[in-house]
């Protein structure tokens, strides 16, 4: 079993920082790739930001230059800093990781979400 906790959600203001955690845990043989999504209310849900085990970042055309992920690899962490929020931004924030355990290969894995509110 794999369990992914999402950390760091809130009301912020337009134009403030906002930075999400989440953090692998259970048996975990390795982390493929580990990413967020986010998911507006009545919209799909849409990648964010990915970060596979080599380092290698991909973001969303709408966060380029605002957002960063990275990872801590001992800690089977992934983290995302919000900068220069903007309402848009508003969404339910989704943790997703690519993850072999020690009985299966490269499995899908979800958190379940943590809410981000750009409002003033």
């Amino acid at each position: 079993q794999v369990q992914l906790v999402e950390s760091g959600g809130g009301l912020v203001q337009p134009g403030g920082p906002l930075r999400l955690s989440c953090a692998a845990s259970g048996s975990i043989f390795s982390i493929n790739a580990m990413g967020w999504y986010r998911q507006a209310p009545g919209k799909e849900r849409e990648l964010v930001a990915i970060i596979t085990s080599g380092g290698t970042t991909n973001y969303a055309d709408s966060v380029k230059g605002r957002f960063t992920i990275s990872r801590d690899n001992a800690k089977n962490t992934v983290y995302l800093q919000m900068n220069s929020l903007k309402p848009e931004d508003t969404a339910v924030y989704l943790c997703h990781g690519v993850i072999t355990t020690f009985d299966y290969y490269g499995m899908d894995y979800w958190g379940k979400g943590t809410l981000v509110t750009v409002s003033s």
